[in-house]
């Protein structure tokens, strides 16, 4: 691991040298890809020698101990080492994840598609709460989010919820949130106090940016609006504000009913009709990835789960690596960083595992 830091830290002064450059300053697109990689070796660097000093004042402590009489003094250097080794552990983490390669698409922004699975008003409930729980993630790591669409449920929270998050490393965290959430719960409606099992699927995708977007043919778009309405059929507005718009060709469906605006909800329909063609193209392109966005979310049957949140254990499981924590009351607050954390270091592992040479058999 420390050869590996070295490497990267003797890339830092080469690009700072470089982003000093007047010609580099003018080409935006490699300033803003200098300047990303300048972030990321700068965070290796306050990193690696936040962990150095820890460690050096650890062994410092220890050999005070070894040395030191004073009792009271002695079980401040044993709190203070518990302290150091309670760091340290933490900052190896850390440096560890850092040391996952940055990737191109890292800070691209992201789409979030939840949808209720089966479970019934249970489920479209537990949309609800996984939204609040995003979104207050999203806050603790400084990016910005936009509903793009919604479908209300009558009881509370969403039979679907589509929003677009932006940021600093938002795709690279959130990537490997698609799948089926499970959720084991005492409804507020159960009488009986029985726990019951519902799901719900996520799909999560890039937004294309400019020079990726795609022409889409007026022709082979059907436009409908309608009337915008709220959970009970209450009426949001009284004009048909509301857009679905159907891409005949690949049967994709979307919508946005937010805006009072039937320009704005279309525009937003758009975004997320783009996004979903250059997804599915994208996916059916890639050797490794034989379906398109179906293989993402699953069916919503219970039995598919990338993850399980048990409320009456305070339990949270990620099945795909096999971490358990008795937090589920923090993630729900939006605690998700070692989750996601742990999953990008364990998909780096996986990939760097599949792409090394295998000797042939004659």
């Amino acid at each position: 691991m420390e050869k590996k830091v070295q490497q990267l830290l003797s890339q830092l002064a080469g690009v700072e040298a470089e982003l000093g450059r007047p010609e580099v300053v003018q080409d935006q697109k490699r300033y803003r890809s200098l300047t990303q990689t300048h972030s990321y070796l700068s965070e290796v660097k306050d990193c690696w020698e936040s962990l150095e000093t820890a460690r050096r004042q650890l062994e410092e402590n220890r050999s005070l101990l070894k040395s030191e009489t004073d009792k009271e003094f002695l079980d401040i250097l044993r709190d203070d080492c518990a302290k150091l080794e309670e760091k340290i552990t933490k900052q190896e983490q850390r440096l560890v994840l850092l040391l996952v390669p940055p990737d191109p698409n890292d800070h691209r922004n992201t789409i979030i598609e939840i949808r209720a699975g089966t479970g019934g008003d249970e489920a479209a409930l537990f949309v609800g709460d996984c939204v609040r729980m995003y979104k207050l993630f999203a806050d603790h790591m400084g990016w910005k989010y936009e509903e793009l669409s919604c479908a209300s449920s009558d009881v509370g929270g969403y039979k679907e919820y589509v929003m677009v998050v932006s940021g600093t490393n938002a795709y690279r965290y959130l990537k490997h949130e698609a799948g089926t959430h499970r959720v084991q719960r005492v409804p507020a409606t159960e009488a009986q106090g029985r726990i019951h099992t519902s799901a719900v699927t996520m799909a999560v995708f890039m937004e294309p940016e400019e020079g990726e977007e795609i022409t889409i043919d007026e022709k082979d778009l059907r436009i409908d609006t309608y009337r915008s309405s709220g959970a009970g059929g209450q009426h949001v507005n009284t004009t048909d504000s509301a857009v679905r718009i159907t891409h005949i060709p690949t049967g994709t469906v979307v919508y946005s009913q937010e805006e009072r605006s039937q320009h704005k909800n279309k525009a937003k329909a758009m975004r997320l009709l783009q996004a979903k063609i250059v997804e599915a193209e994208a996916q059916k392109a890639a050797a490794e990835i034989a379906s398109t966005r179906a293989s993402q979310v699953g069916s919503g049957d219970r039995s598919e789960r990338i993850r399980t949140y048990n409320f009456p254990q305070n339990r949270i499981t990620d099945h795909r690596i096999g971490l358990t924590r008795h937090n589920l009351d923090r993630v729900m607050d939006g605690d998700l960083e070692e989750i996601v954390q742990a999953l990008v270091a364990h998909y780096h592992q996986q990939k760097l595992h599949t792409d090394e040479p295998t000797d042939s058999v004659a």
